[in-house]
């Protein structure tokens, strides 16, 4: 039988529960970037010039913002897994209807359909978190946003490789058959979860951004993170022409570099961990710092010609990013557990909009002085939120 854990209930989720929550975020996050590293494939093929080519990143990532707005808040107000299934069934329709796309209109109206669905990554975080013991929180949602994580770094080289293999068109087709297959899997073994309820639609996305009048904690931590995002952005921007550039390495090459840099995914169930002890603050700290380090600390790599150094930085950097994230969800779901899905919306949207500003200062820094100008930068952003951190935080990062 299905359990179902109501608003005001807890139930210990089952270790193969939370992994499939945590591949389930990790797929559907994924759906975002397949096509962002594909354009020169894709857009000759369609008919789409190379100037629209970039809609295809700027619509589905803007379908991603839309579906955070109007679709995670939601998660208040419907049971929680029925608005996942359904995210994945969009997320299956928009991939099929890119593979068979033979225009721009076709392809860039999936890849809003596929951006939009992507959200009920967004859900299934704050529903973890409901469904953990309070004293195991850190951990599970430093779980299942390793997973997203992972989704995020592993997308690229995957489209790489299957687009070589099997060509791009395949690759969303077999990307929506792991799509009904991660369904059907959450649809037997996710557990229920209705919230209290009590307000319309409307309500519910009126009060979203409230979330951020209401609480300082989700506007210091929606800026930190909104901080740490542009600036991983920025590194995952700039670094690839770094490593054609500097080191000469080709597409494997870059491949190969973006999965060893996935490797800072594994800092989840360390910042769970702290976050499960109370180390809230340090936790912050080390983070934010240790994201200003490895932009500096990279850019001393690259001068010195040392492409494991650099390697390594960006483990470092990618660690950082998700120390910081899994700590402050753990203090904006522990603020009240029957807004959790609007503030974890307005946090996420706060974050998404900012961060997404990054790429353009990657490209932008790295056209006007190489590296050092976009390492620089990456450092400074981190050196900013380090510094609000250290002098206007004022408790806003305890444990709660």
């Amino acid at each position: 039988m299905t359990a179902v854990a109501l608003a005001s209930d807890r139930t210990d989720l089952s270790r193969g529960a939370l992994l499939l929550m945590a591949v389930a975020c990790g797929v559907m996050v994924a759906n975002l970037y397949y096509a962002q590293t594909l354009i020169d494939v894709i857009g000759p093929e369609i008919g789409m010039s190379a100037a629209v080519a970039g809609l295809i990143t700027t619509l589905t990532q803007l379908g991603y913002g839309v579906g955070l707005f109007l679709v995670v808040p939601v998660a208040d107000l419907f049971e929680n897994r029925r608005i996942v299934l359904t995210s994945i069934v969009a997320t299956i329709i928009g991939c099929i209807a890119i593979a068979l796309s033979n225009g721009p209109t076709s392809f860039l109206v999936a890849s809003i359909l596929t951006g939009v669905g992507a959200t009920g990554a967004q859900v299934l975080v704050p529903l973890a978190s409901h469904l953990a013991a309070p004293e195991k929180q850190g951990r599970v949602v430093g779980t299942v946003m390793s997973g997203l994580l992972f989704g995020i770094m592993l997308s690229r080289p995957v489209a790489n490789f299957l687009a070589g293999s099997v060509g791009w068109r395949a690759t969303f087709i077999l990307s929506a058959i792991v799509m009904a297959v991660v369904g059907i899997a959450l649809l037997i073994a996710c557990p229920q979860r209705r919230p209290k309820g009590g307000m319309h639609y409307g309500e519910v996305l009126a009060s979203t951004f409230s979330q951020l009048v209401k609480h300082r904690v989700v506007r210091m931590r929606a800026f930190y993170q909104a901080s740490m995002f542009a600036a991983f952005n920025l590194f995952w921007t700039a670094a690839p022409l770094t490593l054609i550039h500097e080191f000469h390495l080709g597409h494997a090459g870059i491949g190969a570099f973006a999965l060893a840099g996935a490797g800072g995914a594994l800092v989840a169930p360390i910042a769970g961990w702290m976050a499960d002890r109370r180390l809230t603050q340090p936790a912050s700290l080390i983070g934010l710092a240790g994201l200003t380090l490895g932009f500096l600390l990279a850019d001393w790599t690259v001068a010195a010609g040392s492409l494991i150094g650099f390697t390594i930085m960006a483990v470092l950097i990618d660690g950082a990013v998700q120390m910081s994230q899994i700590t402050g969800q753990k203090l904006i779901f522990s603020l009240d557990p029957h807004a959790r899905g609007r503030i974890n919306a307005a946090y996420v949207t706060v974050m998404f909009i900012v961060g997404a500003m990054g790429s353009v200062i990657g490209s932008a820094t790295y056209e006007a002085g190489g590296w050092t100008a976009s390492a620089l930068a990456g450092a400074a952003i981190g050196g900013v939120a380090t510094l609000a951190f250290l002098l206007f935080d004022r408790g806003a990062s305890a444990p709660r």
